[in-house]
């Protein structure tokens, strides 16, 4: 565990910081005498449930469809044939 005080955490705080979210400890000092203790954040994991929105999406039954050519055009897009990659 590092300890620094108060001027040079302030100077490299920076440095410090990605120390620290690395999984380092480090010790703040004022005068000699520990102040502060920098700790990375603990991340909860979320665990993912499969079906957890079901009845909540609603997918059109054409999503998959090409996009109609003012729709592509409007977004300065070029219609591209893709009945090569259908075969």
């Amino acid at each position: 565990m590092q300890t620094l005080n108060i001027h040079e955490a302030k100077t490299q705080f920076s440095r410090l910081v990605e120390a620290v979210a690395s999984g380092e400890e480090i010790v703040i000092a004022k005068a000699g005498v520990p102040a502060a203790l920098l700790v990375p954040i603990e991340r909860k994991k979320v665990a993912r449930r499969f079906g957890g929105l079901k009845g909540r999406i609603r997918i059109a039954d054409n999503f998959d469809e090409p996009l109609p050519d003012d729709v592509i055009a409007a977004w300065g897009g070029v219609k591209m044939n893709l009945s090569q990659f259908n075969s």
